[in-house]
């Protein structure tokens, strides 16, 4: 498993924290699997004396299903791989560079906006 660590750690922008909203990627030695979750609450377990959270997510597999994991900080930030049924896993939150662009504007010689045509065409 630290292999596929490694590898996805040179393929993937990852996010060191991890906070609702995220998409994050899983890996799981069995069943083998990589796959995206969206991560929807994560909550504080008062139960327990250490640092423990309930990391709710919808996993994007077919078909799509909702989970909540117990987990530490270092296990839901991908500092730490840890195992559920015996098997270990790997989960960090996924870093998407979002820059808004604005759509550039064509203007014509005598300075006003051309509309640009678009591509589609509507077929009836």
């Amino acid at each position: 498993m630290e292999t596929l660590v490694k590898d996805l750690q040179k393929l993937v922008p990852f996010k060191d924290t991890i906070e609702t909203g995220d998409i994050v990627l899983i890996a799981a030695q069995k069943p083998q699997m990589l796959v995206y979750g969206l991560i929807d609450d994560i909550v504080r377990d008062e139960t327990k004396h250490d640092e423990w959270w309930h990391v709710s997510m919808h996993i994007l597999s077919l078909p799509p299903r909702k989970v909540t994991w117990i987990l530490r900080t270092p296990q839901m930030t991908g500092l730490e791989i840890f195992t559920m049924d015996g098997e270990e896993r790997f989960m960090k939150a996924v870093r998407f560079d979002t820059k808004e662009k604005q759509p550039q504007k064509h203007m014509t010689n005598s300075g006003q906006q051309s509309k640009k045509k678009s591509s589609l065409r509507r077929i009836k």
